[in-house]
């Protein structure tokens, strides 16, 4: 490490200003932090100390990110082996999960980095680390089964109109990995929906007598209850779904690291379930269809509950920022997701619109959270004056 900290400080002075490479110096003050913690430091005025940055944040978050990533990459391994009837060892389904995923990946980064360093450059501004997390994002709430060019006109979407159309990373105002889904989902709804689209399948796949690919959401949205899939095979993971999004195990463990290292905000994850039991219970007091029957807390296994409440609700640039207004989006969130769910079956995966719509709500519920406040404070002072 110290032969390439030298070799970059060799080089750094083309790219100043002054250098012949100076057009390039956001792509390559990119890389230098990338590498290494960047020396510059306030000389003088107020400013905040602290270990951790923008980079370091969004490395917690692709650590947390992890488990479900490894898990998503055997599973579909997995689901591929129980489609064509197939006895696969552990290492073999990863190894074909990981064949399959890894291109998705590589797409995501590919094309979402590259638009972030053409507006850098265009901009001269330096390059966000934000969509480090986002280029993973992307890939984990597909199915694996989503063309590679999809992925690639999905995220140039999210990137542009998501993100830099609002100023970059820390301005835009909807989740830019959701807006992919959702893209997606309204403009390819073949490929986003159905039986099918959960399971990888190549050309001369055969598929044996009995087994369908539907999620535990397309078996629920159509009444058929005794196709359900146990709790254990939907808490563990072991169901057709997007890539990251079946394991709620994995997705814990995501979420025990963004709790302890103060990333996530717990408040929002609590509050999200809450919403969603609430939901679920009065779902099961005026039950009508089978669907509204199921069990409250069997939501939350389902579909991408868990992983929208930890990974996707919790995004400290498009959710609620004051610490009451974290309690009613979070609430609101899980409340409308089950309620889009079981009402609409057009939209069986209620929680990417359920988050989207709160994604715009977020600031009008700070504006009143931060007003009550206010105003609470000023009858305190005109009482206090009173006296």
């Amino acid at each position: 490490m110290k032969a390439l900290r030298k070799y970059l400080d060799k080089i750094k002075p083309h790219f100043e200003p002054s250098g012949k490479f100076s057009k390039f110096h956001s792509t390559f003050e990119a890389f230098e932090s990338f590498l290494f913690v960047p020396d510059r430091v306030t000389s003088k005025g107020c400013h905040i100390r602290d270990s951790i940055d923008l980079k370091r944040t969004m490395t917690v978050v692709i650590l947390a990110l992890l488990p479900a990533m490894l898990f998503g990459m055997w599973n579909v391994g997995y689901q591929h082996s129980l489609m064509t009837g197939e006895s696969c060892t552990l290492w073999q389904n990863f190894a074909f999960g990981f064949l399959k995923v890894l291109p998705i990946i590589i797409v995501s980064y590919g094309v979402g980095l590259g638009i972030e360093f053409a507006f850098a450059q265009a901009r001269g501004h330096e390059v966000n680390e934000g969509f480090l997390v986002s280029g993973l994002l992307i890939p984990l709430i597909l199915p694996a089964n989503v063309p590679l060019w999809m992925v690639a006109i999905a995220t140039a979407f999210a990137v542009i109109i998501g993100k830099e159309v609002f100023g970059g990373t820390g301005m835009n105002v909807f989740n830019p990995a959701l807006l992919a889904r959702a893209f997606l989902f309204f403009a390819y709804p073949s490929h986003m929906s159905g039986d099918k689209v959960w399971i990888a399948i190549s050309d001369g796949d055969k598929v044996i007598d009995g087994f369908s690919g539907a999620t535990p959401l397309a078996n629920a949205a159509a009444h058929q209850m005794d196709k359900m899939p146990s709790v254990y095979d939907m808490f563990m993971g072991f169901i057709p779904g997007s890539i990251g999004e079946t394991s709620t195990l994995a997705i814990l463990i995501g979420a025990i690291i963004l709790v302890i290292t103060g990333i996530g905000s717990w408040k929002i994850i609590i509050s999200t379930i809450v919403g969603g039991l609430t939901a679920g219970y009065l779902f099961n007091l005026f039950a009508v269809n089978p669907y509204m029957e199921i069990p409250a807390w069997h939501h939350l296994l389902m579909g991408g509950f868990a992983f929208g409440a930890v990974f996707m609700a919790t995004d400290p640039v498009t959710a609620a920022q004051t610490e009451r207004g974290k309690w009613i989006y979070g609430f609101l969130v899980g409340f409308l997701a089950l309620l889009v769910r079981v009402f609409n079956p057009a939209y069986p995966e209620g929680m990417m619109l359920s988050i989207l719509l709160m994604n715009a709500f977020a600031p009008l519920i700070d504006h009143y959270v931060v007003q009550a406040n206010i105003s609470k404070r000023l009858k305190r002072a005109q009482k206090v004056a009173k006296q």
